[in-house]
């Protein structure tokens, strides 16, 4: 009954971070000012960009892949991302530069004003993903932070900070996709008309 039990509280573990989550204002007009972002830049034939590490890796090419494919319904595909799928590019840099740049030169290279990027971080103190933000910003790119409770510093260069109220990694990153669908979801409805 052990693990029945444990299993049991990992979700309601999941579930109250969710409800946490829901009665955060600030982190609901963030997830609104989100869309509305990607849809302004999508209108205006901009790319959305994602940069992340490890399980926040994935979850921006999860994202980017909903964008530049499908989320609910069949229609024309979004430029959208995930800065770390060229591993040629991703290894050289790393190699020949260091890990900590791996971003902010793809975002010299791909990033023009209006263009948003989406840092991914449950700490908000992920060196590359700070520098990669920091870059954007000065190129008058829009920048979205998904973060742990505090930010961290992720907090000071983000135009807008979903920051999930919680410092438990996988709980965050089960928001971060949650908010992420929520996103891509209200951003096909408003630029298809759906």
């Amino acid at each position: 009954m052990e693990g029945l039990d444990k299993i049991k509280n990992l979700i309601a573990d999941s579930i109250k971070v969710k409800q946490d989550l829901l009665s955060k204002q600030a982190i609901v007009e963030a997830t609104e000012a989100s869309a509305s972002a990607w849809v302004e830049c999508l209108k205006n034939d901009g790319k959305i960009l994602f940069c992340g590490n490890g399980g926040s890796a994935a979850d921006a090419q999860h994202l980017a892949a909903e964008l530049s494919g499908r989320f609910y319904h069949d229609r024309t595909p979004l430029f959208a991302e995930a800065l770390h799928v060229n591993t040629s590019y991703l290894t050289a840099v790393a190699n020949d530069y260091s890990y900590d740049e791996i971003y902010s030169r793809m975002i010299i290279a791909k990033g023009r004003k209006g263009d948003v990027l989406v840092g991914i971080s449950t700490s908000g103190n992920s060196k590359n993903v700070v520098l990669a933000l920091e870059e954007a910003k000065s190129r008058g790119m829009i920048t979205i932070g998904m973060t742990g409770d505090g930010g961290g510093k992720m907090k000071n260069v983000c135009d807008i900070l979903l920051n999930v109220p919680s410092n438990d990694t996988p709980r965050i990153q089960e928001c971060h996709i949650l908010l992420g669908h929520i996103i891509c979801q209200l951003t096909e409805e408003r630029l298809f008309n759906l």
